[in-house]
């Protein structure tokens, strides 16, 4: 008897039953651009349907996405105060502290907040730590950075992600949260963080562009697997709860490398160049984006991220296109 290997009959009920990767709207995460003062939303243009908000405003978008289904945030604030110190940044009443504690008031604990870590974008320079003689300093960073994440938790953040890709901040800001009581406050480590292309639409939304320079000396080299590896093990032991690659769809092969090393749970961050790419295929009529995005999410999640933050979240839940 010849025997022939073939694929699975199934009816589109069966096919459902028997999937072996489905995106859950709980691991799904909503990033939002805050910035100060309470004018009108501005539109990001290299972002179709993305816009900065003021605090009101951002504080009735996220009631509307958790009544559709969406309950995990991450924001980004988008100020004009910038100096050299990025004061900003650390202030316990700057923007992320004030937005925190408006989304605390509003939702109580129905929403997961995250609140991203970084100087880049309260800086006069645009990077993302402490200058000297135009050469970024690590060790002279980590504490601004350990500052500013207790200054969100205190306001109320559930999770402080540090985006910088300092050496050694994880543990400076773990030490930082625990000593003020702040011991169930998570972190999120952008762990493996590549100098990535993918950023520009998202400069453009944060005003974070360096000034001079790039970023290639203390973010990660596209070509490197083995490092991208090392560099999540190193902030797992430093107390990382979760783990970050950054971007998706470019790095899948590190996503499953990370997965299958780490214990921790592992976050990929499907980033602004990779949203505005389907953005501006579909305007064109060039690809159906729905399934497109359907197809996006679920390679992320089979490539082993238990957690996926998109540009493409709210649409992915409120029309359905989650597989």
């Amino acid at each position: 008897m010849t025997i022939r290997l073939r694929r699975l009959r199934t009816t589109a009920r069966m096919r459902e039953a028997v999937a072996e990767t489905h995106v859950a709207p709980q691991s799904l995460v909503q990033p939002h651009f805050v910035m100060d003062g309470d004018g009108a939303d501005v539109p990001i243009e290299s972002m179709p349907g993305v816009a900065r908000m003021s605090i009101p405003s951002l504080v009735d978008r996220v009631k509307s996405d958790h009544a559709s289904g969406v309950a995990n945030v991450l924001l980004f604030g988008v100020t004009e105060k910038k100096d050299e110190q990025a004061s900003a940044a650390t202030d316990p009443d700057g923007l992320i502290p004030r937005a925190v504690r408006a989304l605390r008031d509003a939702l109580g604990d129905d929403v997961l907040l995250m609140t991203d870590v970084c100087l880049c974008g309260a800086t006069s320079h645009g990077h993302c730590g402490v200058l000297s003689d135009g050469v970024v300093q690590n060790d002279e960073t980590l504490a601004l950075l350990a500052e500013a994440s207790y200054a969100h938790a205190r306001a109320g953040a559930d999770v402080v992600a540090p985006s910088d890709m300092m050496d050694l901040r994880v543990s400076a800001i773990r030490d930082r949260l625990d000593e003020e009581g702040y011991i169930n406050t998570a972190i999120l480590s952008y762990s493996t963080k590549f100098a990535s292309a993918f950023y520009g639409p998202f400069r453009d939304a944060a005003s974070s562009s360096p000034q001079h320079g790039d970023r290639k000396s203390y973010q990660m080299d596209p070509r490197n697997r083995r490092e991208a590896l090392r560099e999540s093990l190193l902030d797992e032991e430093e107390g990382a709860d979760m783990l970050m690659v950054k971007p998706a769809l470019s790095y899948l092969d590190v996503i499953a490398d990370i997965a299958e090393a780490a214990l921790a749970p592992v976050a990929a961050y499907n980033v602004s160049g990779e949203y505005s790419m389907v953005k501006a295929a579909a305007e064109r009529g060039w690809v159906d984006e729905g399934r497109l995005v359907s197809e996006i999410l679920t390679s992320i999640t089979r490539a082993g991220a238990d957690l996926i933050i998109s540009y493409h979240t709210r649409d992915a839940v409120e029309k359905g296109w989650l597989g």
